[in-house]
C-alpha cells in the first residue's frame, strides 16, 4: 500500500464536483416525513449489564418505515437520580458490526455523556453481534453477498436508504430522552459509521457536533476506481457482472453519498483520515471534508490504515466534545 493516493498537499486542496441527483433534498425529507409518521416512541428498559459505574438500559426505537431498531443507553451511574440533562452523543458502527454487549461502550459514558449506541439492521455477524433484522420491505434484486449492493438499482429500495433514515431516527430517540439536553447532541462512528455520522449531521442538520472518523460511504465512483478492498469491493464484484447497469448504480449511490450529504451539515465537525488507508482512501474522506458546510477540523494520522488514530484519536475527540457540547 502506497503512503497515499495523493499526496497530503494535494488532498488539503481536493474538491471534487459532486454528483447530485436533482431531487435530492426532496428524496430525503419524503423518506424521514414517512419515518417520523410511524406512531410510537423509543422505550428504554433498564439492564443489568453487571456494571457500577454507569446505568444501562436496553433500547428499541422506530426507524425506517417504523421498523424496531435495537441500541443501548448508557449515562453516568446516579444520573438518572440527579435528573440533570447530560449532553448526548448517537454512536454508529463499523460494517459487519452491532450493538454486542455494553461494556463495550463504556467511554463516553464514563466522560459523563449520554450515550445510544444504534444497531445496524442485517448487519452484525461480522465482528460484533447485533439484534435488528433488516426488513427490506418489498422484493429487492439480486445482489452481491453482503448489504452494499442489496436494493442498489432504485434509491427508493436501497439498503442504504433505510440504514442512514435509521441514523436520523436514532438522533430523534435520544433528543426525545428525558435525561439529555436536546440542544447538546452529537453524531459519532467511523469507517461505516463516520458514514451514518455524516449523513446524520446532514439529514439532522441542528446536532450540535459530528465526530466523522474514516469515513465509508463517500465519493462512491473514486472509492470504487482505486480501492481493492472490502467492501467497496462488493460493488466492484456486482458491476463486473450486471455490466449494463453502471451509471443506474452510480444515481442510487449519490442518494447515500457521504458528500452530498456533508454539503448539507451545519454541526461543528472533527473529522479523522489515515493517509494509509485502502478501505477508505484518503481523498474520499477530503472530498467529504472539503464539501462540510459547517465548521470543521481534521485528524491526520500519516502512517496508519484503516485502523485511523484509535485511542489518540479518541483523546482529541473527548477534548472536542468538551469544547462543542460542554458538561
Amino acid at each position: 500500500m502506497p503512503l497515499s493516493d495523493m499526496s497530503l498537499a494535494d488532498l488539503r486542496e481536493y474538491a471534487p464536483e459532486r454528483e447530485e441527483p436533482a431531487d435530492f433534498d426532496e428524496f430525503w425529507a419524503a423518506t424521514l416525513k414517512e419515518a417520523r409518521a410511524h406512531e410510537g416512541g423509543a422505550v428504554f428498559t433498564p439492564y443489568d449489564a453487571g456494571l457500577v459505574a454507569v446505568e444501562v438500559y436496553d433500547v428499541t426505537f422506530p426507524g425506517f418505515a417504523g421498523d424496531p431498531i435495537k441500541g443501548w443507553f448508557l449515562v453516568p451511574a446516579g444520573a438518572t437520580a440527579a435528573g440533570r440533562r447530560l449532553p448526548g452523543v448517537v454512536s454508529y458502527i463499523g460494517y459487519g458490526g452491532g450493538r454486542a454487549l455494553p461494556h463495550d461502550w463504556l467511554l463516553l459514558a464514563c466522560a459523563g455523556y449520554a450515550n445510544l449506541v444504534m444497531d445496524t439492521r442485517g448487519q452484525g455477524s461480522g465482528y460484533q453481534f447485533g439484534d435488528t433484522p433488516d426488513d427490506p420491505h418489498g422484493p429487492i434484486d439480486p445482489a452481491f453477498p453482503g448489504v452494499m449492493t442489496r436494493g442498489v438499482r432504485e434509491a427508493r429500495t436501497y439498503y442504504y436508504r433505510r440504514l442512514m433514515t435509521d441514523a436520523a431516527r436514532a438522533v430523534d430517540a435520544l433528543r426525545a430522552h428525558p435525561l439529555v439536553d436536546p440542544d447538546r447532541v452529537a453524531v459519532a462512528g467511523g469507517s461505516q459509521g463516520g458514514g451514518l455520522a455524516l449523513a446524520a449531521a446532514g439529514l439532522v442538520p441542528d446536532v450540535s457536533a459530528a465526530l466523522i472518523d474514516v469515513p465509508f460511504l463517500c465519493h462512491w465512483r473514486r472509492a470504487l476506481d482505486i480501492s481493492d478492498a472490502y467492501p467497496y469491493q462488493e460493488l466492484v464484484n456486482y458491476l463486473r457482472i450486471q455490466r449494463d447497469r453502471v451509471e443506474e448504480t452510480f444515481t442510487t449511490l449519490s442518494y447515500v453519498d457521504g458528500v452530498n450529504h456533508a454539503a448539507r451539515a451545519r454541526a461543528t465537525a472533527l473529522f479523522s483520515v489515515a493517509l494509509m488507508d485502502g478501505v477508505c482512501p484518503p481523498s474520499t474522506v477530503f472530498a467529504a471534508h472539503h464539501h462540510y458546510a459547517g465548521a470543521k477540523e481534521i485528524s491526520v494520522w500519516p502512517y496508519n490504515g484503516h485502523e485511523g488514530g484509535q485511542t489518540h484519536q479518541q483523546r482529541e475527540q473527548l477534548a472536542f466534545l468538551a469544547r462543542t457540547l460542554g458538561s
